[in-house]
C-alpha cells in the first residue's frame, strides 16, 4: 500500500502530532492562555487530519482503483461501500 519512503514521512508527521498534543498537556497544566491552548489543539487536529487525507488518498489509488480495474462487481461494489462510510465519518 504505501512506499517506505511514504511510511517514514507518514510517521514523522505522526510524531509531531504527538508532540503537539503533548504540549497542549503541558500547556493546560501550566494554566496557559486558552486560545493559545485552542490554538495548539488546532495545529495538531489540522496534522492528524493531513495524515487520513494521505492514507484516504493512497487507499483510492491503490485498493478502490485496482477493486474497480478487476472487474468484480462483487469487491467494486465493497470498496465503494468502505469508502461511502468513511466520507459518512470524516463529515461527522
Amino acid at each position: 500500500m504505501l512506499s517506505d519512503d511514504e511510511k517514514k514521512k507518514l510517521n514523522n508527521r505522526l510524531r509531531r502530532v504527538i508532540g503537539q498534543v503533548e504540549a497542549v498537556g503541558r500547556m493546560i497544566e501550566d494554566e496557559e492562555y486558552c486560545v493559545d491552548i485552542l490554538m495548539q489543539l488546532s495545529a495538531a487536529t489540522g496534522a492528524l487530519n493531513k495524515v487520513g487525507q494521505i492514507i484516504l488518498e493512497q487507499h483510492i489509488r491503490t485498493c478502490v482503483s485496482d477493486a474497480i480495474k478487476s472487474g468484480n462487481a462483487k469487491d467494486r461494489d465493497e470498496k465503494i461501500e468502505e469508502l461511502m462510510t468513511v466520507f459518512r465519518k470524516y463529515g461527522e
